[in-house]
């Protein structure tokens, strides 16, 4: 019977493959010179980067994941008496993390490696290969530090929710620190890409609840995260724009709602089974950006309702079999960076199927494993290899096993689960056995 993890690679091949035919067909050009062929596809930049992301998946399943998140954990967790200052201070391994994304994400703004695409500071790219081209367009080696700061957001609040379990409940001590971090990255995202940055915040907010916040204190703050979206909107004319788009995108046809406009003619004119592989129109000059965020409109044009329905269908089975891993999984820390990895990938693409397909504003938001890409990619399948991981080692430990010592689980391989007992720790200032 096939595993959860199994169902992951597939699902990850299948899309993988889907993105590399779908971004190079967005591509075709009417030069004979130009003409896509099955040899171009496999020489082309995609298929080097879906060899890559699969490159990458491969080595992260093979981690010895349980013993790691032990070694992450093994520091002891401060008692529920902790004061604020001491909450603050023992968190420095998180302050850490994030001071060094806060500098990745800086980068962009550098001179010589920053790249500014379409108005945004998002993309650093190095001078190889004819990386002073548009990084959008695949030219050189460039990447997205927010990409970067997405998944490592999501390992930080996987941490803080497995360590900080039984603080969260509590407003200053518990809930504070993890927004001021998630507050932090996210609001330096913000500032160049709402979307991603509202993505951040989302799936850190959910991580949060799961791991023990309280509702009540979400609601509370919910209108200051509501007006802080606002004045990140307002403050951005285009972002005003593109909100007055969705609501009547035929107010501006050939101005600010022609992006809404041709990507819903893309979508329609395929009905159920497509114009055909490659006989798409809409890509011919017609579609802004068919080759990132709206390549689902050329997939809808040329493989129809059909096609759009086998890459859903590939989305639900991934996110249902990180469920299935999660559902099993016995460790704190990894089910919380699981169901991280399965929320930043399905709300990405519900956001972008909601742009793409009229019913949300448009956004510069790709679609995972689909949209032409490098970094998104290669993080997004080693991000997806930690539940292959995961269910690796479901295999060789079911949760349902008598419990292990730790003398079993280091003579049983990298990937046997550490017991360590909560009982005989201490926190450092405190007396031993305080909660």
């Amino acid at each position: 019977m096939l595993r959860p993890g199994q169902a992951v690679v597939l699902c990850v091949i299948a899309l993988l493959t889907i993105g590399v035919v779908m971004v190079n067909s967005a591509g075709m050009s009417i030069d004979p010179a130009r003409a896509v062929t099955i040899q171009s596809i496999l020489l082309s930049r995609s298929t080097a980067y879906m060899g890559l992301a699969l490159a990458a998946m491969a080595v992260v399943s093979f981690l010895p994941v349980r013993r790691l998140a032990e070694l992450a954990t093994a520091r002891p967790a401060p008692p529920a008496t902790v004061t604020i200052p001491q909450a603050f201070a023992s968190l420095r391994p998180m302050w850490f993390a994030v001071a060094a994304i806060v500098a990745l994400l800086l980068t962009v703004y550098l001179p010589v490696i920053g790249r500014e695409v379409n108005g945004s500071a998002r993309w650093i790219a190095l001078p190889i290969g004819g990386a002073a081209a548009d990084p959008s367009a695949g030219g050189g080696l460039s990447m997205q530090p927010s990409e970067l700061a997405k998944w490592g957001l999501v390992l930080i609040i996987a941490w803080y929710g497995a360590t900080r379990a039984h603080l969260l409940p509590r407003f200053w001590v518990g809930l504070v620190p993890a927004l001021g971090a998630v507050g932090i990255v996210a609001g330096l995202v913000i500032k160049e890409d709402l979307g991603t940055g509202a993505l951040i915040g989302m799936v850190a907010a959910i991580l949060l609840l799961a791991a023990g916040a309280r509702v009540a204190h979400f609601v509370a703050l919910a209108p200051i995260g509501i007006a802080v979206l606002g004045v990140a909107v307002y403050a951005s004319p285009y972002r005003v724009n593109r909100i007055l788009a969705f609501l009547n995108p035929y107010a501006d046809p050939e101005g600010t709602g022609y992006h809404m406009i041709q990507s819903m003619v893309a979508v329609a004119n395929g009905q159920i089974f497509g114009r055909g592989l490659g006989f798409g129109l809409q890509k011919f000059g017609y579609l802004p950006e068919d080759r990132t965020d709206f390549l689902f409109a050329v997939i809808c044009e040329e493989l129809g309702l059909m096609g759009a329905a086998v890459v859903i269908a590939l989305y639900c089975g991934l996110l249902w079999s990180g469920l299935m891993i999660i559902r099993r999984e016995p460790h704190p820390m990894l089910r919380l960076a699981a169901l991280g990895v399965i929320l930043t990938v399905g709300l990405q693409a519900v956001i972008n199927l909601a742009v793409v397909t009229g019913v949300g504003p448009t956004k510069g938001i790709a679609l995972p494993m689909l949209s032409s890409g490098g970094t998104g990619w290669i993080l997004t399948a080693a991000s997806l290899g930690l539940l292959v991981a995961m269910d690796r080692a479901q295999a060789r430990f079911p949760a349902d096993a008598p419990s292990l010592t730790a003398e079993h689980g280091r003579a049983g391989g990298a990937d046997a689960p550490i017991v360590v007992t909560t009982a005989a720790r201490s926190w450092p200032g405190v007396a031993k056995g305080a909660s």
